[in-house]
């Protein structure tokens, strides 16, 4: 119900603007080195390359925490609530699967899969949490 009030808001218009310009990117440059396109570019181009590809989730990440700063008091709380416990969430998985790797000699995932992880977890706590209390 929340959010259907948001829809259509300035703030909300930005936000979508924003999350498809950095996404657009994201998705460039993935599917770029999906077909080959960096196979080449030796150690320090990969390691700029992964400067690169990282650069539009953290324009991502802007992009909600401009949202929420744009958004009226209840949804800017009900959003950061929803925000801090999908990243503690996503950390505490992230750190477990780490020390299965350690010690239990689980498969190794890489670390840029807590972004992916932290959104999914995010839409799952996001009708579990309903109120700023």
């Amino acid at each position: 119900m929340e959010m259907a009030s948001a829809r259509g808001t300035s703030a909300h218009k930005k936000y979508l603007a924003r999350t498809a310009a950095f996404m657009t990117g994201y998705t460039a440059i993935n599917v770029a080195a999906i077909f080959g396109a960096f196979d080449d570019i030796g150690r320090v181009g990969g390691l700029a390359l992964g400067l690169v590809v990282a650069a539009p989730v953290a324009g991502q990440i802007w992009a909600t925490l401009a949202l929420m700063n744009d958004s009226d008091e209840f949804m800017r709380a009900l959003m950061a609530k929803r925000f801090i416990v999908a990243s503690g969430l996503a950390m505490a998985l992230a750190t477990a699967w780490g020390f299965m790797e350690s010690y239990g000699d689980a498969p190794h995932v890489p670390a840029w899969m807590i972004y992916p992880l932290f959104w999914a977890l995010f839409g799952v706590v996001t009708p579990l949490i309903r109120t700023t209390r």
